[in-house]
């Protein structure tokens, strides 16, 4: 057959017009899979299965359109090629073509620039119905402060908070958190169906407290929350000093209306006061509030503040056991953030957990500490999990403690184990951002993007205004198909709210436009950066003239790139000087030292922070470190080097993802080696 008559024949068969329907059908079936299947969490492998198959199916559609036609009787063989050629019976195709165009176009568009970010109370009970309650549960909500001073706030806190810890030790219930429920101090606006409902128990005990010289009134009832019956309610007149034997009595009586099974070590945890001093207990109770603040990256004051203030509550009482426990966490919380990290810091940790066993070195909160020392003091994550498995059969209720769990599986790439205690833990903790946020981060790691995004949607609709989850959700987008269009429309709704606000996503400014290559919304971002500087995704604190330094090597102002990273590096090096054991600290230095093209010091401060924190001892932050030695290795021209460890992270869970590979520009020096696309092409 001559070239020019097989054209013919495929234009005569109708071949050209099925791979143009076929293709602009398939295209819109993409768009449909891409912007429906996230929203009902369908898995990213559906989605790569229907690519799949599209492809596939395009040669067989090809093959079918040539060796068949249609006509009034039906599908029939096409007539040989010199068969009389009929006449088209009409321009359905055309329809066809046109009509899945239209939609492919709208859908791709309504995904590309749609910020979808908001979370409808419907989607908030869903997650409700997907946790029914057991008639042997219970939420404790914060007691209303009747007292005329309302300084004794922290007095009726300090009453509820010692109730649900009491009954948080008992097996045979499910107790939700103490995070959860604080956000229901407003009793006037209670409606408590709705509560039960978000909480996923059955129960609900609320109450008031009232205060006057020496004595103490306790108001508590027991509501069924299913029908609004009211189970049981008391009222406790007595001595101030009797006022931690009124929560004992509370608690047991609750586990008994409730019809729990206690065991004699849980009876005689809960008849147990933690403190006999009223106003040592109200230090403690703010001290606590200062703990929740421990993610916010200007804590540090607070928290020094929590350390003050429960120094004097164990002065007041020094066998006040939940005192020192709490000392041991926020000294620890102190180190590992990075706001101090010394020996000297650690060991006044150390120092509280000591004093705490010689209390009671069997309780439940002193073997969580234990963990947390063993984690988060050293690394040592096999000891932390002995002393956290003790914890867990006597605080089974603990959010916090199937949190550390959860991070200690991630630590040890433990990925399946994590996704459960995380989940375990949003459980007993439904209201607690930071909880829904971490789980989210290890579906992200793992490349789970639909997964990831709903977990962080749940974050966003308890905490709707915070700028940092708005603009997190918004990059998945870029991270998993290198698409900053969703990333930018919501990075400018939220400009447009106010600097200030803008101010804390300000690393997610420079990173955004530094994928768009924009300058002008790079030195925008800039504008945002807070003096000091900020924290990127992994929580690594770099000087605010790091990225002005970055900003100017990419966009090829060499002169101002040097300028800034000199000026940062003075604040690097101090920090290392400081805290010579903290990789991150590392990290910042050889990375900064890349740019002032410090060849030798910077691959030895790149190595000494992945010899820290190997990939091998940390499976979550080691990653980070890796990819940091890559672009320390590309920035000095050490291709081949630079391109080893790229590879290493990119196969790492929680390694660099598509979108830093395919956009950002540091990585511009290794864009024309084949290897640097073999590296990408795996990251699809």
């Amino acid at each position: 057959m001559k070239i020019d008559n097989f054209f013919s024949e495929l234009k005569r068969r109708n071949v050209y017009k099925v791979a143009v329907a076929y293709a602009v059908v398939g295209w819109l079936i993409v768009q449909v899979a891409t912007q429906v299947f996230p929203f009902f969490e369908i898995p990213n492998w559906a989605i790569r299965l229907v690519v799949l198959l599209i492809v596939i199916g395009f040669p067989i559609a090809l093959v079918i359109a040539w060796a068949f036609e249609s006509s009034p009787k039906g599908i029939d063989r096409t007539m040989v090629a010199d068969a009389l050629h009929r006449q088209s019976r009409g321009r359905v195709w055309i329809y066809v073509v046109v009509i899945g165009a239209v939609l492919s176009i709208a859908l791709f568009f309504l995904g590309r620039y749609s910020a979808r970010n908001s979370v409808t109370p419907q989607q908030d009970a869903s997650w409700a119905r997907s946790h029914p309650p057991t008639d042997k549960s219970i939420a404790v909500l914060p007691f209303d402060n009747l007292s005329r001073d309302p300084d004794n706030a922290f007095f009726a806190e300090g009453v509820q908070d010692e109730i649900l810890t009491d009954l948080a030790k008992i097996a045979d219930l499910k107790v939700i958190s103490r995070t959860s429920v604080m956000q229901y101090k407003n009793a006037a606006a209670r409606n408590l169906r709705e509560i039960a409902q978000q909480l996923g128990v059955a129960h609900l005990l609320e109450g008031s407290v009232q205060r006057a010289g020496g004595k103490v009134r306790v108001n508590a009832q027991l509501i069924d929350a299913r029908n609004d019956a009211h189970l049981w309610a008391q009222t406790y007149d007595r001595d101030l000093a009797d006022v931690f034997a009124i929560q004992s009595e509370i608690a047991q009586t609750i586990a008994e209306q409730l019809r729990a099974q206690l065991s004699p070590t849980e009876r005689a945890a809960i008849s147990q006061p933690p403190t006999t001093d009223v106003v040592a207990n109200d230090l403690y109770i703010r001290a606590q509030a200062l703990d929740y603040q421990v993610n916010d990256p200007g804590a540090k004051e607070g928290l020094l503040e929590g350390v003050r203030l429960l120094q004097e509550a164990v002065r007041r009482d020094p066998n006040f056991l939940l005192a020192y426990c709490l000392l041991c966490e926020i000294n620890l919380d102190i180190y590992w953030g990075g706001f101090d990290h010394t020996d000297g810091r650690r060991e006044q940790a150390n120092r509280a957990l000591q004093r705490a066993e010689q209390i009671r070195p069997d309780a439940g909160e002193v073997h969580l500490q234990k963990g947390a020392y063993a984690y988060h003091g050293f690394r040592d994550y096999e000891r932390a999990r002995t002393e956290f498995e003790v914890a867990r059969r006597l605080l089974p209720n603990s959010g916090q403690l199937y949190t550390y769990l959860a991070a200690v599986d991630r630590r040890q790439a433990r990925w399946d184990d994590a996704i459960r205690n995380f989940s375990r833990a949003c459980e007993l903790d439904p209201r607690n951002v930071f909880i829904f946020e971490e789980s989210s981060f290890t579906h992200f790691g793992l490349k789970h993007f639909a997964e990831s995004k709903s977990l962080m949607e749940r974050a966003l609709a308890l905490d709707p205004t915070n700028v940092f989850i708005r603009a997190w959700i918004s990059q998945v987008v870029y991270a998993e198909r290198a698409d900053t269009a969703p990333w930018r429309s919501q990075l400018n709704a939220i400009l447009s709210e106010g600097k200030e606000r803008a101010s804390h996503a300000a690393f997610m400014f420079v990173m955004c436009a530094l994928a768009e290559r924009n300058r002008n919304t790079a030195a925008q971002a800039l504008d945002l950066m807070p003096a000091e500087g900020a924290v990127d995704f992994f929580d690594s604190f770099w000087p605010r003239d790091w990225y002005v330094g970055l900003v100017a090597r990419s966009f090829g102002d060499e002169n101002a790139a040097q300028k800034a990273f000199a000026s940062a590096r003075i604040v690097a090096a101090k920090n290392v000087k400081e805290q010579p054991d903290y990789a991150a600290n590392w990290e910042v230095l050889g990375a900064i030292d890349a740019g002032l093209r410090r060849k030798a010091e910077a691959i030895k401060e790149g190595k000494r922070a992945c010899e820290l924190l190997p990939i091998s001892k940390d499976g979550w932050d080691g990653p980070s470190m890796v990819t940091n030695l890559a672009l320390i290795y590309t920035w000095l021209g050490e291709k081949d080097l630079a391109l080893e460890q790229l590879d290493i992270s990119a196969k790492a869970p929680a390694g660099i993802t598509y979108g830093d590979l395919k956009l950002s520009p540091v990585w511009d020096p290794l864009r024309n080696d084949p290897r640097f696309e073999k590296i990408l092409n795996s990251k699809r």
